[in-house]
């Protein structure tokens, strides 16, 4: 299921206040989903790790009540009121006597005194037991009280995410570029670093901070592995000769247009985070001279940041010319 229909299901299931469980690769973006929802949805977000727990955590502490009979005290993290999301990350990482004390608390909203209180819902996410991370096997009873969604990495849905988060634009060319890259996870290899959305975020940040055109390459392998690296720091060669896009900009009619796949990326990468309505005509007039393929992904991704731009002649002219790809 792409990360779209999760946020929409995610909205729907906790609407009803049924309990759901994501399952998903390392790195692919599950908790980052969840949060989402719930800050969309305007409610509280508890993020409770149930591999760092203890049975007893979950259940508190005893104490001798006013009529000298024992009561149990329940932990703080645990909400009293309002409204939110009680999110149970890495749940079936955490050993088998945790995930049983969650039974009650998944099923019956009820944990021996306390109580979940209505405005809640409970969301619970974890790695696959295919990927060879640390996980249990969830036990029959407690897997039967969720619903189960599978996380699937989209390379386009992710892309959108990053124009709008401000990932690096070399980041985002180089996966659009290869987009197979975006996430290469083997779980019958030992690699510590491997390209997922996560790791990409880390690149990013990496980008976004260095103090050369090119960084060291064993710097970005530690983040996403030798191979990736290898392949993004040559990417990042052809980025760096990019001409200057506003070059491209004042002179639209003769400046080059890149006869290499990698190099076109980055230039629709480049001026589609330049345009805006006022050198809009002119964008136009190069992305027409741009194969099809690469001008449209250019203007979708402009119209993506600026979506006033779809209601100029500029991109009516544009979009009757590249009709027949726009079907």
């Amino acid at each position: 299921m792409k990360p779209s229909r999760i946020i929409e299901t995610l909205k729907t299931l906790i609407t009803i206040r049924q309990p759901v469980f994501v399952w998903g690769a390392p790195g692919v973006g599950k908790s980052q989903v969840v949060a989402q929802v719930a800050r969309q949805a305007g409610v509280e977000l508890v993020d409770i790790r149930a591999v760092l727990l203890d049975p007893v955590d979950l259940r508190g502490l005893p104490r001798i009540d006013d009529s000298n009979r024992a009561c149990w005290c329940p932990p703080d993290f645990l909400p009293i009121n309002g409204k939110g999301v009680l999110f149970l990350d890495e749940l079936n990482a955490a050993p088998p006597l945790v995930q049983a004390a969650c039974y009650q608390l998944v099923l019956d909203r009820r944990l021996g005194e306390y109580r979940l209180p209505d405005g809640w819902s409970i969301v619970a996410a974890g790695n696959r037991e295919t990927d060879r991370a640390v996980t249990h096997r969830m036990p029959s009873a407690l897997a039967n009280r969720f619903v189960h969604l599978n996380f699937e990495v989209d390379d386009a849905e992710w892309l959108a995410w990053a124009q709008a988060a401000g990932v690096a634009v070399e980041v985002s060319a180089f996966v659009r570029f290869r987009t197979n890259l975006l996430h290469a996870f083997d779980p019958q290899k030992d690699d510590k670093a491997f390209p997922t959305p996560r790791s990409w975020e880390f690149v990013s940040r990496i980008m976004n901070s260095r103090t050369t055109a090119i960084p060291d390459l064993e710097l970005i392998a530690g983040a996403v592995g030798e191979g990736a690296a290898a392949e993004f720091c040559g990417f990042l060669r052809v980025f760096r000769d990019l001409p200057d896009p506003q070059v491209l900009i004042d002179s639209p009619e003769t400046a080059d247009v890149p006869d290499d796949p990698a190099t076109l990326y980055a230039v629709c990468e480049l001026l589609s985070q330049k345009t805006d309505l006022a050198n809009l005509p002119r964008i136009m007039t190069y992305a027409k001279r741009l194969p099809p393929e690469f001008s449209v992904l250019l203007v979708r991704d402009a119209a993506r940041i600026n979506s006033a731009i779809v209601e100029t002649p500029a991109f009516n002219d544009w979009a009757v010319a590249h009709a027949d790809v726009l079907i």
